[in-house]
């Protein structure tokens, strides 16, 4: 059973190339899949399952075709789309999976989670996270106009690229410490995550052993995917 992992795809009208990027994958190597993972920021912003956008309708409408070949694609919450809900499932067919979540490929239990949980260092965003995640927070947003929850929508994205530059390269990475603890507290020696843009392998040493982190890339014109098929794991570039 083949298995496809993305995140970080930050999709927008505002960097089209990405976004025929990812409708190419969709259309080519993800038919191909059983299952598809996005694990957080497939959007650049998300304000609500009733959003017009014609760009992120049109992701919609590709995910929605996918599904409805037999595809399973399962999305997580990312820091930048976190208002999803039961409409999205509606709209696309993807059912939408706690962070973190435990899956099983190959026998092999796999810790899939956002990441941004991991960057314990970074306090300001870790107290933001736990703000902007709670369930009467998200219900008063999404009881806003479209309007008002765009400009919500636009000062975030002003204030995370601002946090960004003023924040020191270390503590926007995940902190060692928190990520052996989440080896340890759900009894897995695999993770995948996205969300640092730092794209690689680590090995940690763990209470049960040495376990391994798999860093998925963030998206360009050179969109890479995680692909798992039966005990075999390698990275992929799309192809156009």
């Amino acid at each position: 059973m083949t298995q496809l992992f993305v995140s970080d795809l930050h999709l927008d009208a505002s960097a089209p190339a990405t976004v025929e990027l990812f409708l190419g994958f969709l259309a080519r190597e993800a038919r191909e899949a059983q299952r598809l993972y996005i694990l957080g920021d497939l959007f650049e912003t998300w304000i609500g399952d009733d959003d017009p956008d014609p760009t992120r309708r049109k992701v919609c409408t590709a995910l929605r075709e996918l599904t409805s070949r037999g595809v399973e694609i399962f999305i997580m919450e990312g820091n930048r789309d976190f208002l999803y809900s039961t409409g999205f499932e509606t709209l696309t067919g993807a059912t939408i999976i706690a962070d973190p979540t435990v899956a099983i490929f190959g026998g092999t239990r796999v810790l899939l989670t956002h990441g941004d949980l991991l960057c314990t260092d970074d306090h300001s965003y870790q107290e933001l996270r736990s703000t902007v995640r709670n369930s009467r927070f998200k219900k008063r947003v999404l009881q806003l106009d479209i309007e008002a929850r765009q400009l919500l929508a636009a000062g975030a994205r002003a204030g995370s690229k601002a946090h960004t530059r003023a924040s020191a390269a270390d503590i926007m990475d995940v902190n060692e410490k928190a990520v052996v603890a989440a080896f340890e507290a759900t009894d897995t020696l695999k993770m995948i995550h996205g969300h640092t843009h730092r794209p690689g392998e680590h090995t940690h040493m763990t209470a049960n052993g040495p376990a391994q982190r798999i860093v998925l890339s963030a998206w360009d014109e050179s969109g890479e995917y995680l692909e798992i098929d039966g005990t075999s794991t390698c990275r992929r570039q799309i192809t156009v």
